[in-house]
């Protein structure tokens, strides 16, 4: 009786132990990019695209488990398997774009820390850019000295904190449930409002959490001692978890935007959003915001610093230090600081140069992921890979469709 008790309990145990990858992955959701779209689509159109959010989180939980299934059944990363099936020069070109979709993916994350430390403390924009790059230095120490697992605990860790920081309003200041629910009606207002829809949506995936979750998968979940079918169990219930976590966050934010926020003057930035929360809600609603802009900032450059290094050691066999990566990628977003740019027109550039990597990771994922040859009885299905390809096709015809706008005006 006693064994047979013990035995759902140990396989619980088990499956808790195999949960992990998904969060990391997930702050990629959560990036001070996605704040400044949500508070933005929030403040000018009220409730109307919060159907955005929930469609471009539905789509995410297929992207990130294909991703992170690629690395548990190969127990490679998607930029290793890529790094194996190019030829040199196709590889260094693709290299090459991968390198500048994590500088912009920096940028973004950098500028975010940024403008919670002058917030919150008054720094200036350049220091508080090095404070960020510094305390990300240090989180990035934890994973070289203490192993992934230390490292996903203190990401996770992060991502409650944001949680928290972004949804403590809603209590002060609930939602219309009425307006929330017609939020879910699919339909736009205007070019402007299809603009930003096609800002959420295209930029749901990025393409830095695609390469590093598999990565993280392989790492964490890779175990000959345990069958492919349970870890494969546990990747679903990880990825759900995390991006229905993700998900939440990002919505708590338009709904929080569109309670408080909507038709205000100087809601277009993250500084103003925060004044006129703050102005609202009270000054304690305004630190919790900013804190967890802050821990939105510091653990998404983090995470960010580490898909550059796996990006790098899969398609260039060069293996090279967390922390070195860290500075090599800080230094332009620092410079960039320093011109006097606005932050918030920076983080809109970041954006639209990361709708360039997208098809580069989504486009390989999907077909390898139905390669038979790869991953065997695996390999998606008929039906899964149809709705990938749907998937694929919108994300990128979305971000096709950002970059025209952005361009044309």
């Amino acid at each position: 009786m006693t064994r047979t008790a013990a035995q759902p309990r140990t396989g619980r145990v088990r499956l808790f132990m195999l949960l992990g990858p998904a969060f990391v992955a997930a702050i990629a959701y959560v990036d001070p990019g996605n704040v400044a779209a949500n508070l933005t689509a929030g403040a000018r159109f009220g409730y109307m695209l919060v159907w955005v959010l929930v469609a471009a989180n539905a789509m995410a939980v297929l992207v990130q488990y294909l991703s992170a299934k690629l690395g548990v059944v190969t127990g490679q990363s998607l930029p290793e398997v890529l790094g194996e099936r190019l030829p040199r020069p196709a590889r260094l070109a693709y290299w090459a774009q991968a390198e500048v979709v994590a500088a912009a993916t920096d940028l973004a994350e950098v500028i975010g820390g940024a403008i919670a430390l002058n917030l919150l403390f008054g720094v200036p924009l350049v220091l508080g850019g090095v404070i960020t790059g510094v305390v990300s230095l240090l989180v990035l120490a934890v994973q070289q000295k203490r192993g992934q697992r230390a490292f996903e605990g203190v990401v996770t860790s992060m991502l409650a904190v944001l949680t928290v920081g972004f949804c403590a309003g809603l209590f002060f200041s609930p939602p219309d449930p009425a307006a929330m629910l017609a939020g879910l009606v699919p339909r736009l207002q205007g070019a402007d409002s299809v603009l930003l829809a096609a800002s959420m949506l295209g930029a749901t995936v990025m393409p830095h959490a695609i390469y590093l979750h598999s990565s993280l998968a392989r790492d964490h979940l890779h175990a000959p001692s345990t069958s492919v079918p349970r870890i494969l169990r546990a990747t679903r219930i990880d990825v759900v978890l995390a991006l229905i976590l993700a998900g939440s966050v990002n919505i708590a934010m338009l709904l929080l935007a569109a309670a408080n926020l909507a038709g205000r003057e100087g809601t277009d930035t993250i500084e103003g959003a925060h004044a006129a929360i703050a102005g609202t809600l009270g000054p304690v609603v305004g630190v919790l915001f900013a804190v967890g802009l802050l821990a939105s900032g510091l653990a998404s450059t983090s995470v960010g610093a580490y898909a550059g290094a796996e990006i790098m050691s899969g398609l260039l066999k060069v293996r090279v230090s967390l922390l070195t990566r860290r500075l090599v990628t800080l230094l332009p977003a620092i410079l960039l600081l320093m011109t006097g740019i606005s932050p918030t027109w920076l983080l809109v550039v970041s954006q639209v140069v990361l709708s360039f990597g997208i098809p580069f990771a989504m486009i390989p994922l999907v077909r390898l992921t139905r390669d038979r040859e790869l991953l065997g009885e695996h390999r998606n299905a008929l039906t899964t890979q149809v709705v990938a390809w749907v998937v694929a096709g919108v994300i990128v015809a979305l971000n096709v469709t950002l970059l025209w706008l952005t361009f044309t005006g």
